[in-house]
């Protein structure tokens, strides 16, 4: 597969902060939307934008938690979206594009994990339905804003569970395969990785470029609270006082350093120019041969992307079910 997937290399790394990486960087007159921008990675994503000038729209299911998280980040803006909703989604672009902004950073943050199963009222698996197609309805919606921005970003959250599964374009809502939760996860992961590789491809004519990003293993984001407290343990991301362990050579990050690389990919000037990738640690991850699959399965020491999470022929399949299933 040819690929852009070689690190630059940045400067950064795993230990980098979202701070730390926007350094330098001015977003006055930009405006940002960041989902999930109230808890975890999202808030400090959130934060960070804003304290770099951008004007920041924070969506939330419940409106009350996200003010009072976002109670230290004055000027954020914070509006109704419910990602397995399609109205609400609907709703919340139709509201931004009468704003008459144009959007300069899109981060799709909001997400959830290893669920027990769920279904929308369209049938759809929750994890799927909330991790990647709400959020492909939602740049569909909001894409004359993000075109109107002339050299806009769109930042897709995916995760190293890409390696717990590839999209099954035959099986997407597991209606006929028995259901495990970390199977969905991976799909949706998978996803949004794949979602970045077609929407750089159909808007950088436009000025828009998509990546996605593995931010790391953050365990106090509340992302695993569907996750058994044995699998937790056999993680190796808490001691034995039950505090997590901070080891970014491993992924085992701070918040800090969990967003620091949705921020690089949203604000750095190195990538201009470049899109459809895959980053982790503040940089572009390389592709992960054959050879060394064995080797990044094994543990998550190894940076590295598979490549059935950012090939282009799966990447455009996956955008034409996606319109059908969005509508």
């Amino acid at each position: 597969m040819t690929t852009a997937q070689h690190p630059l290399p940045s400067g950064f790394g795993a230990a980098s902060t979202a701070e730390e990486v926007i350094k330098g960087v001015d977003l006055t007159g930009k405006v940002a939307i960041v989902t999930g921008g109230y808890s975890g990675i999202g808030l400090e994503t959130a934060r960070v934008l804003r304290s770099a000038g951008a004007e920041v729209v924070v969506p939330a299911r419940d409106l009350e938690r996200a003010r009072a998280a976002l109670q230290d980040v004055p000027g954020a803006e914070v509006e109704y979206l419910d990602l397995l909703d399609p109205a609400s989604i609907d709703a919340f672009a139709e509201k931004f594009l009468a704003s008459g902004r144009p959007l300069h950073i899109l981060v799709n943050s909001a997400g959830i994990m290893a669920t027990p199963l769920t279904r929308d009222a369209r049938g759809y698996e929750a994890q799927f339905a909330t991790n990647h197609l709400g959020h492909f309805q939602l740049v569909a919606r909001l894409w004359p804003a993000l075109v109107a921005a002339d050299g806009a970003r769109v930042v897709a959250v995916s995760s190293r569970g890409i390696r717990f599964g590839n999209v099954d374009f035959d099986d997407l809502h597991f209606e006929h395969r028995p259901y495990e939760a970390f199977a969905a996860y991976g799909q949706s992961k998978t996803a949004n990785a794949l979602f970045a590789v077609e929407l750089d491809r159909r808007g950088r004519d436009q000025g828009v470029r998509a990546f996605a990003v593995h931010p790391g293993t953050i365990i106090e984001t509340g992302l695993a609270k569907h996750v058994s407290a044995e699998v937790v343990r056999a993680a190796g991301v808490l001691d034995e006082h039950g505090r997590p362990v901070r080891d970014p050579s491993r992924q085992l990050k701070t918040v800090e350093q969990g967003a620091a690389t949705g921020v690089w990919c949203a604000t750095s000037p190195r990538l201009t120019g470049l899109g459809g990738v895959y980053c982790e640690n503040g940089d572009v991850s390389p592709l992960v041969t054959e050879a060394d699959e064995a080797e990044w399965r094994a543990g998550a020491e190894t940076p590295g992307v598979l490549s059935y999470a950012v090939d282009p022929e799966a990447a455009a399949r996956l955008w034409e079910v996606s319109e059908r299933l969005t509508a």
